[in-house]
């Protein structure tokens, strides 16, 4: 299906009520859902933007807490918005008694929805390298820290007592600091899953709204074929008519030059019948 096809089918008239005014739509709940999605995902793409920023700045020296609640909060937003938009699309693209400008709305809306959707994805994917590049630098830090913490321990059963009393409340204060690591590690392997679940679930959202996009496309083949066949057949009929009215023309023509040589012919039979 080309673009040409779908700008000649966008300058078809289709009506001439208002089409500013919702009440003058020959569909107005068609009209709402349609400006509803748009909106959506107008916002969606502004999520993407914020989302990409936040995510380049993991694994930085302005890598904080804060950061990363700001990507965990625009995922779960953005995830949310897009399956609600996809639902949204997929009652338009299946939207019963369509004319060629909604025809056209559904395909404008499909496509901006699978190009925001594969920005979302590159931009999921990032924040899973990014946090899977985190986990392992912290779980490495923390089996680092486990293991110096060990030989600091074998080497104290090696000491006087009273120096193994005066070095238990750092390696405590060590040991709580690992554990905090581990609940983070714990934490962010869970948003890993997360993100990959939400992956695999957008992509299942992306082949279920392109094959229903690929089923209207090929209708919409059909009927832009169909305006096309109709305009080349009018074209046809219309040199015709021109070829019909020039050869009755010239028949007109011969049949006034007949009459003439008729009455001349008349004329000169009675003007010698009246002589003779």
């Amino acid at each position: 299906m080309s673009f040409d096809r779908l700008n000649s089918l966008e300058a078809q008239p289709t009506t001439y009520r208002r089409s500013d005014d919702p009440q003058y739509q020959d569909d107005p709940e068609f009209h709402r859902l349609t400006e509803s999605l748009s909106s959506q995902l107008f916002t969606l793409t502004s999520n993407i933007t914020r989302l990409s920023d936040q995510i380049a700045l993991l694994g930085t020296k302005r890598d904080t807490e804060r950061v990363r609640e700001r990507v965990h909060t625009l995922l779960a937003q953005t995830r949310a918005g897009f399956k609600e938009v996809g639902e949204g699309i997929k009652k338009v693209q299946t939207w019963e008694d369509v004319n060629p400008s909604q025809k056209w709305t559904q395909q404008k809306l499909s496509t901006e929805f699978k190009a925001t959707l594969e920005e979302f994805q590159t931009v999921q994917r990032r924040a899973l390298e990014k946090q899977r590049a985190s986990a392992v630098a912290a779980r490495t830090a923390v089996e680092d820290s486990e293991f110096a913490a060990e030989g600091g321990a074998h080497q104290q059963q090696q000491q006087q007592q009273q120096q193994q009393l005066l070095e238990e409340q750092p390696r405590l204060a060590n040991q709580d600091e690992v554990d905090f690591q581990e609940a983070l590690i714990i934490e962010r392997e869970a948003e890993i899953r997360n993100i990959e679940q939400s992956v695999g679930e957008l992509n299942e959202l992306f082949r279920d709204v392109a094959h229903i996009v690929h089923e209207q496309g090929g209708q919409l083949d059909i009927i832009s074929e169909n305006v096309e066949r109709v305009h080349h057949d009018t074209r046809g009929a219309n040199v015709e008519l021109r070829s019909a009215s020039r050869y009755q023309k010239n028949a007109r023509n011969k049949a006034c030059c007949l009459l003439v040589i008729l009455a001349v012919i008349l004329a000169i039979i009675i003007l010698a019948a009246t002589l003779g």
